[in-house]
């Protein structure tokens, strides 16, 4: 009786993060992804330490929007479409951009 009225959904699978087999992909990968982690803080320490602690703050939210930006560009150039509602940290946006735009042949 109630069998009728149920719509069956399909759940499309999820692409798991790439691995990276390569050394020179990986150093790729650790790097972008301690740039995309720390570059925010490392440049506001730099203006603080050149100029003044009121630019550092101003550089700090500045380069917090601009990481924020940069982030999302590579995240949306490389994830799937259909899985770009799911979170993923600086690490694994870092492995797929590495092996989806940088590292495409050795994957």
């Amino acid at each position: 009786m109630f069998q009728e009225n149920i719509e069956y959904q399909i759940i499309d699978e999820v692409e798991s993060v790439p691995r990276l087999y390569s050394k020179k992909c990986r150093i790729i990968a650790l790097i972008l992804r301690l740039f995309l982690q720390y570059a925010t803080v490392i440049i506001s320490l730099a203006v603080w330490f050149l100029y003044d602690f009121f630019i550092a703050i101003l550089t700090l939210v500045l380069t917090f929007i601009v990481m924020g930006i940069v982030r999302s560009k590579l995240r949306n150039s490389v994830i799937p479409f259909k899985q770009r509602e799911h979170h993923y940290d600086d690490g694994a946006i870092a492995a797929w951009y590495t092996a989806k735009a940088l590292c495409y042949s050795e994957v």
